[in-house]
């Protein structure tokens, strides 16, 4: 018995039976030889967490635009903040934790430069429409590895692209991963608003704080323990109606006061325009795009509008201003 299989049997035995088993996996798009040491879900993770778009995500917005300091949050530290969330959650519940990191890590690998304002700037310009949970599908399936995908398994694959709101998970795991995200971006967006001198940490209504805690790690405990201790035990992933309504309402409070405070989103304008200049050049210029999505446009036979999103989605916010500045900024003269 390999150590893959004497793991896939220790799932078995150990797991909830609700759990997504490894051994028991759809499967992948295309056929491999299993690994001798990993089950199909940590192989997944892998692939994933080694991939230039997990890097990159180093460089992208979370909330604030390029923020003056060390420690305001990028994309890359929502996908981990998410990831122990969900692994926490997973854990606690006896499911299967390599599938839950491996949908945690996965799930932003689609998301534009500068966060959801570049997001917005696709959707709104591109007429097919953008959508992240959409493109980070694509990055998993087509884009990453050379434009030949990182072939990961239909779970993995079903978590990240329903990891939104309006989406409908197949796998507990899955809707550990959609709700640890709301809870990620609330929480550490908060303590960024704090950081930035927007909110103040007591600021919270009390319809929410007396519910949920006045302190932004008091309300990350309050919600991961009601999630955990109202799923023990039950084929699904469940809160309570109080706590259920205090996340709602807090989210509707951060959008009020973060998500379009005008402090906090001074920028966005410049960056929507930034987006929305450079997918019109490409879209109208397709041979100046780099030579692998040609190549991947050509080979696929995917329209322009697709292609120009896939090279303008994979960018970062440094990445995006250096091709927007080397297109349109005139440089200065000098005698060569």
């Amino acid at each position: 018995m390999t150590i893959r299989e004497t793991i896939e049997d220790t799932e078995k035995k150990t797991l909830s039976p609700y759990a997504a088993f490894s051994s028991d996996s759809k499967g992948r798009q295309r056929n491999e030889e299993e690994d001798d040491l990993r089950p199909v879900f940590q192989r997944d993770r892998d692939r994933i967490l080694h991939s230039k778009s997990f890097r990159r995500l180093k460089d992208k917005t979370q909330v604030f635009l390029t923020p003056q300091g060390d420690h305001y949050r990028t994309r890359l530290i929502h996908t981990l903040e998410v990831s122990q969330n969900a692994r926490t959650i997973a854990k606690a519940l006896r499911l299967n934790e390599d599938l839950a990191e491996a949908i945690a890590l996965g799930h932003d690998l689609g998301h534009t430069p500068f966060g959801h304002a570049g997001e917005r700037a696709l959707n709104r310009v591109c007429s097919l429409g953008f959508e992240h949970s959409e493109q980070s599908l694509r990055v998993v399936d087509v884009l990453e590895k050379d434009m030949t995908g990182l072939n990961l398994t239909w779970e993995v694959r079903d978590g990240i692209l329903n990891h939104r709101t309006s989406g409908n998970p197949a796998t507990l795991e899955g809707k550990i991963v959609q709700l640890s995200d709301k809870i990620a971006y609330m929480h550490h967006d908060m303590d960024d608003a704090i950081r930035a001198g927007i909110l103040k940490d007591d600021s919270v209504p009390a319809g929410i704080g007396d519910v949920a805690g006045y302190k932004t790690a008091e309300r990350l405990d309050f919600f991961i323990h009601d999630i955990i201790t109202e799923s023990i035990g039950k084929d699904d992933i469940c809160m309570t109606a109080a706590a259920s309504d205090a996340m709602k309402e807090l989210r509707e409070w951060m959008f009020r006061n973060v998500y379009t405070n005008p402090k906090a989103k001074s920028e966005e304008g410049k960056a929507e325009s930034l987006i929305e200049s450079l997918y019109m050049y490409f879209f109208t210029r397709p041979d100046r795009l780099p030579l692998e999505y040609r190549k991947l446009m050509s080979r696929t036979g995917d329209p322009p509008e697709r292609i120009v999103c896939d090279y303008i989605s994979s960018m970062t916010d440094r990445y995006a201003i250096g091709v927007y500045s080397e297109l349109f900024v005139p440089a200065s003269w000098s005698v060569k």
